[in-house]
């Protein structure tokens, strides 16, 4: 698509593969190649993907830890009549990735804004989860500090809508305990490296992900997407199930209130012990 002449640039934000190459799309190579300036991530990274097209093109790094001092320099370009492309290292700009600031700035300036879309491994998780996709919750990245995190999962835990969330590789056997503890039975996905050769999709409840982590520490590598079921069908059996463990717990160890809720709910004894564990502490 011709860049349009106006009297400011356009600031294009596109879209980039997360894996395969492939899915770069035609109109983005356009782009790329009529641009004046390509605003990445990463220019190593941006650079040996234009360099794959066929692509010469002068790039700047924007960053988390630059994105504030580079505004200025990037505006006055637009300003100039200069068109920028927009790039994270993989997927969708802006989605727990750099680039927010500058699209706020630039829309402030009046320059104008166009979305290149293309691959974004939220959305292409989401599609092959198998969980409800009418309505659904992007959460990002879940605080680092397990204390934090579990919190921060408690707030959802009464989410009717999927959630969606990023993980790093080294942390997931944590997050994954941690949903355990306070999710229990939900139904989980994780999704690994998706568009590239060892893509993987790992299915089940938070307790047995959990488990299996620690046994398959391919689980481990690469570029993750957590997927949790909504509450939606769950949740009156699960405040049952609270209820009842918290007036047990009352006068019982975790185990031996998860034993006897188990015969009175129905539930599994080990997600009780869990939630036993969970609302334990939080009496605590």
């Amino acid at each position: 698509m011709p860049v349009q002449p106006q009297s400011t640039g356009t600031l294009f934000v596109v879209a980039t593969p997360i894996g395969n190459l492939s899915d770069l799309s035609p109109r983005a190579c356009e782009v790329f190649a009529q641009v004046a300036l390509v605003a990445a991530e990463d220019t190593r990274h941006t650079g040996a993907l234009l360099r794959h097209f066929g692509i010469d093109k002068p790039l700047i790094s924007l960053h988390e830890h630059n994105e504030s001092t580079r505004l200025a320099e990037v505006i006055a370009r637009l300003q100039a009549g200069d068109s920028v492309a927009l790039a994270s290292d993989a997927g969708t700009p802006l989605i727990s990735d750099p680039g927010f600031s500058l699209v706020r700035a630039a829309i402030e300036h009046g320059v104008r804004v166009v979305p290149l879309p293309g691959p974004c491994a939220a959305i292409a998780a989401l599609s092959i989860a198998g969980l409800p996709t009418d309505r659904f919750v992007f959460e990002g990245f879940l605080p680092i500090k397990s204390t934090q995190r579990r919190e921060r999962l408690t707030n959802l835990s009464a989410e009717s809508r999927t959630l969606i969330f990023y993980e790093a590789p080294h942390r997931l056997e944590d997050t994954l305990s941690d949903m355990a503890i306070v999710l229990g039975a939900r139904q989980l996905v994780v999704a690994r490296e998706l568009t590239k050769q060892f893509e993987s999709v790992y299915r089940g409840t938070a307790v047995e992900l959990a488990q299996r982590v620690q046994e398959d520490q391919d689980m481990k590598r690469g570029e993750l997407v957590i997927l949790v079921a909504g509450e939606v069908g769950l949740q009156q059996t699960t405040f049952d199930a609270d209820n009842v463990l918290r007036v047990l717990l009352a006068d019982l160890a975790p185990a031996q209130a998860a034993k006897m809720a188990a015969r009175i709910t129905g539930a599994t004894r080990d997600d009780l012990y869990q939630r036993a564990i969970f609302l334990s502490a939080q009496k605590g």
